[in-house]
């Protein structure tokens, strides 16, 4: 998550969302589905935004294409400053990127760079006494927390057609993550110095082929390798007391997955594939010179199945099924002591059945239902020196999603979704025999989004209302600690077109100054971070 910083919101070109489990695409983590973001890529534009606003707010974008010929290149160069709502809660971070494209016909490579810095200081959590008082607040414990985290992203991209009706896509990549952070969570522990190393790279590829009008058939898979350090220390305000922690692990996971689409009548559409990973890797413990083993997973099979009707146009009615995978991650991966034995993978298996509605741009709506089992689900504990996991057990998901977009009118949009599970231990771990039954900790049951924008093309008015909340959720699997977290926050903007291409917005975010935050319990008390109040923000932003 933490590579996400890396993608200012003006350089996104789209998202694309996958849910379920039927996706045979992707393999470790890909545990519901996933999510892409993809960035602008050739065209020649100019795109700028500052934002100024509340608690010493600062932003500015900048996004820039220039295509010539066969050559695209794009850039962003992204810059934010804020003193945050909290006391305490300085951010500072800069991020920028390039992106190089040749067109030679039947082939188009690609060179991607982005690398972002930022530095941060820690608020930490306030307790239930305090919560309600001074939501600002932060302790004394907390001065001196925070840190320093530097990101650099590199891919190469090959888009090559090998014939008339095979394509190939290929992607190379390497990160690398530095991350320096103090941390202390409450006064009854001490602080920690946290020092993450991590490089990873890998590549991913595609082979299409479009065989006939009723078939298509697809063939790809992905190689990663992992190299990571993670290092920790008791802290005396940034002072080293004692070491805790020196982890040195490789990781190395693959998988190829063979999708075809059939579509034998007109009206029916049949996906099957099949996926399978492998996984491998060692871990050293430097603190006491011992090297142990990764799991013996074995070969992952995930098979996958999709079908859609569609008996009139504009309606499709759809189901879904598929097997998908989870393992520990650091330690939790490898046969480190008190564990002397394997550990088996996670295995999840999802189902969905559904329908979506289209009817022309005016109309879009979805409603399904779904279900997902994992068997010997993985938690992290998040203050574990060992950087170990628990295993909940076995665990059932079950919801209803429901979603519209409806556009009645020129320059009116709405939109709105709901979606409801219930997220339950069904067979619970030897060692926690209690939870058996009980709900999983921080799911909610119920989380919504809605919005309406008002756009008329005659007047350069825009003006907009969106919000997004969920409903409480369980502090710990003994469901003994009260619910907390539910909210709804709405944001209003305002915007007016200059000229054609400088436009000035304000934004009113938090609307009704709904006091909500992040709860967990540590074991001895439960935990507040308060989300930001209602903020007012301005902004500029020039297209050309």
């Amino acid at each position: 998550m933490d590579f996400i910083d890396l993608v200012a919101p003006l350089d996104i070109a789209s998202v694309e969302l996958v849910r379920g489990t039927s996706d045979p695409r992707w393999g470790l983590h890909a545990i519901a589905g996933s999510a892409d973001i993809r960035t602008r890529t050739g065209g020649t534009y100019l795109d700028a935004r500052a934002i100024a606003g509340a608690f010493g707010t600062y932003d500015a974008q900048a996004s820039g294409g220039v295509e010539t010929g066969r050559l695209s290149q794009n850039y962003l160069l992204a810059y934010r400053r804020t003193g945050g709502f909290r006391d305490h809660a300085d951010l500072d971070r800069l991020s920028f990127a390039g992106k190089w494209f040749y067109d030679f016909g039947p082939a188009k490579l690609g060179l991607i760079a982005r690398h972002g810095r930022s530095e941060a200081d820690e608020p930490g959590y306030l307790t239930d006494a305090d919560i309600g008082t001074n939501r600002r607040r932060s302790y004394a414990v907390s001065a001196t927390d925070g840190g320093r985290r530097e990101l650099s992203q590199y891919s190469l991209h090959l888009d090559a057609d090998l014939a008339r009706d095979l394509s190939l896509t290929a992607t190379g990549y390497a990160t690398a993550n530095r991350d320096n952070r103090y941390v202390r969570f409450s006064a009854n522990v001490a602080q920690q110095q946290r020092l993450t190393g991590e490089d990873h790279h890998g590549v991913v590829a595609g082979l299409h082929w479009h065989a006939a009008d009723w078939l298509m058939a697809e063939a790809g898979g992905d190689m990663q390798w992992q190299h990571n350090r993670s290092q920790r220390w008791t802290t005396d305000r940034r002072i080293a007391v004692a070491a805790t922690r020196d982890q040195d692990f490789d990781l190395r996971v693959g998988g190829a997955y063979v999708q075809a689409i059939v579509t034998p009548l007109r009206w029916l559409t049949v996906t099957p594939a099949w996926r399978v990973d492998r996984v491998g890797g060692s871990f050293t413990n430097r603190l006491n010179g011992r090297a142990y083993p990764v799991n013996d997973y074995g070969t992952i099979h995930q098979p996958k199945l999709s079908v859609a009707v569609t008996p009139v146009a504009g309606l499709t009615a759809y189901g879904n099924f598929g097997r998908t995978f989870q393992i520990g991650a650091g330690s939790g991966a490898y046969v480190v002591p008190p564990r002397v034995r394997d550990v088996a993978p996670s295995i999840n298996e999802g189902y969905e059945a559904g329908v979506k509605l289209a009817q022309g741009r005016w109309l879009t709506a979805r409603a399904a239902l779904w279900q997902q089992t994992a068997t010997g689900e993985l938690k992290r504990r998040l203050n574990d020196p060992s950087g170990e996991f628990d295993n909940l057990g076995a665990t059932r998901r079950r919801g209803v999603d429901l979603e519209a977009s409806v556009q009645p009118l020129p320059g009116l949009s709405l939109w709105g979704s709901w979606s409801h599970q219930r997220a339950v231990i069904r067979v619970a771990d030897p060692a926690a025999p209690l939870t058996q039954g009980n709900e999983i900790d921080h799911v909610p049951r119920n989380v919504t989004t809605a919005g309406i924008e008002w756009a008329p093309r005659t007047l350069p008015w825009r003006a907009s209302l969106w919000g997004n909340g969920q409903s409480s959720y369980e502090l710990t699997t003994a469901n003994d600690r009260g619910r907390y977290g539910a909210y709804f926050q709405l944001t209003a903007e305002l915007a007016w077109a200059v000229t054609p291409a400088i436009e000035l917005s304000a934004q009113v975010r938090n609307l009704t100054d709904d006091a909500y935050e992040y709860v967990w319990y540590d074991g001895t008390q439960r935990l507040h971070a308060p989300a930001d109040p209602r903020s007012v923000f301005g902004a500029v932003r020039a297209r050309f």
